[in-house]
């Protein structure tokens, strides 16, 4: 590679790009391997935006950090980042954002025959059962979960 294509891939091009372009981030054309490694491919298919890539709805969409262990299982972690959409439907199984007498927490709606609850991902914690409960508010599904991984 040239030294100027290294400059222009690493933020330090001559010329000066436009908001969107400073976004934009290189996506390989290979898929990286969990298992057996493959011999990677050694060019560049596009840069994507990873605000396109993760959010569907601009206006409906916001982020919060995640608190807590309670989401272990669902692979959401103490820090992570959390992307909730507002206009997805928040259906049977969806991991949800809801306010519970003004407390946030993330969960699982669980919608049973004659019941409706937060579930935990993690046995330590329990259910919350919120049937008829007056001051629930569902604020949104959880589309991603951002974390550094050590």
């Amino acid at each position: 590679m040239k030294l100027s294509k290294n400059l222009e891939l690493i933020g330090m091009a001559k010329e000066p790009r436009t908001e969107k372009e400073q976004h934009l981030l290189p996506l390989y054309l290979t898929a990286v391997q969990a298992g057996f490694p493959s011999p990677a491919d050694d060019y560049i298919d596009k840069k994507i935006n990873l605000h396109d890539f993760l959010v569907r709805n601009n206006a409906a969409t916001f982020f919060l950090k995640a608190h807590g262990e309670s989401m272990l299982g669902a692979g959401i972690y103490d820090g992570d980042l959390l992307i909730v959409d507002r206009s997805i439907e928040a259906g049977h199984n969806k991991i949800v954002i809801a306010a519970i007498d003004g407390e946030l927490t993330v969960k699982r709606l669980l919608r049973r025959p004659h019941q409706v609850v937060l579930a935990p991902e993690n046995p330590d914690y329990p259910e919350f059962d919120i049937t008829h409960k007056e001051h629930v508010h569902i604020w949104g599904v959880v589309t991603y979960a951002v974390h550094k991984v050590s």
